[in-house]
């Protein structure tokens, strides 16, 4: 299942939220997302569907491991954007939120590019 730009996030949540709180249910992704519960039962069947996550007895969220290495993975676009846009000057605030509108979008190459401008420049500090 090809994993779209809802499903990034929620397991990007998922994993934050696991580190967190050590465990993870499915209104503690609702009120993170500021989405609605049906909403989020939607997704997570996706997502099981997919082989993303399971749900144990107590209905809390574990993520598989391809789904803890897709979390990761958008996790760690999301930190090299935002760390390349502050880099440039772009106020955290401001990054962040284009940080998560970018993310979807990148290349592997453009984002590798990044990650290298960003070493560079903490290399220069």
């Amino acid at each position: 299942m090809e994993l779209h730009r809802a499903g990034k996030e929620y397991l990007k949540t998922i994993l934050a939220l696991e580190q967190k709180n050590g465990s993870v249910r499915s209104l503690d992704v609702a009120q993170t997302l500021h989405v609605t519960k049906p909403s989020v039962s939607k997704t997570m069947k996706h997502l099981r569907e997919g082989g993303y996550l399971t749900m144990d007895a107590d209905k809390r969220i574990c993520l598989t491991k391809t789904g803890r290495e897709a979390a990761e993975q958008a996790a760690d676009t999301h930190h090299i954007l935002k760390s390349c846009l502050i880099a440039m000057g772009i106020d955290p605030a401001t990054a962040e939120q284009d940080a998560c509108k970018m993310e979807h979008a990148v290349s592997p190459r453009s984002l590798e590019e990044m990650k290298r401008f960003i070493d560079r420049k903490a290399g220069s500090l």
